[in-house]
């Protein structure tokens, strides 16, 4: 038998109890635009060679309408979590736009191995960070 791993993470998720807000918040503080969304429903970013999907769990854990797709019902309820990767450089110009928008910084720290984090929450309270790849030996 022939082992399978995959090759990398496609999609990541994160649910927001208002679209709203996390539009506003994506958009004017992390410079994403939306890539789609559906009122009510979902926004879609594309970040980098991936895809940051924000669902309303409200609509996304029901069932899926005659004649749609069939993706099966998913969500969650409560804060999440995404990290962005992000240079030392990088981290230390966030930090400075994410305070000058009025974002605060819960922690800001070194890793025991190398590498530093930034984090702070988005409007539905998803904790989200920025980190240097090598606090998990990447490059």
């Amino acid at each position: 038998m022939v082992s399978m791993t995959p090759t990398g993470v496609l999609e990541t998720v994160l649910y927001v109890n208002d679209l709203a807000a996390a539009e506003q918040f994506y958009r004017d503080v992390l410079g994403l635009e939306p890539f789609s969304k559906a009122a009510g429903r979902q926004l879609f970013y594309r970040c980098g060679d991936q895809m940051l999907l924000l669902f309303n769990p409200d609509a996304t854990s029901k069932p899926p309408a005659p004649n749609a797709l069939p993706v099966p019902p998913h969500g969650a309820k409560g804060p999440g979590h995404v990290c962005f990767r992000a240079s030392a450089e990088e981290i230390e110009r966030w930090k400075q736009h994410l305070t000058t928008k009025g974002v605060v910084i819960e922690a800001d720290f070194e890793w025991p191995n190398g590498g530093r984090s930034i984090y702070f929450r988005d409007p539905s309270d998803n904790c989200l960070e920025f980190a240097e790849p090598r606090i998990w030996g990447l490059t």
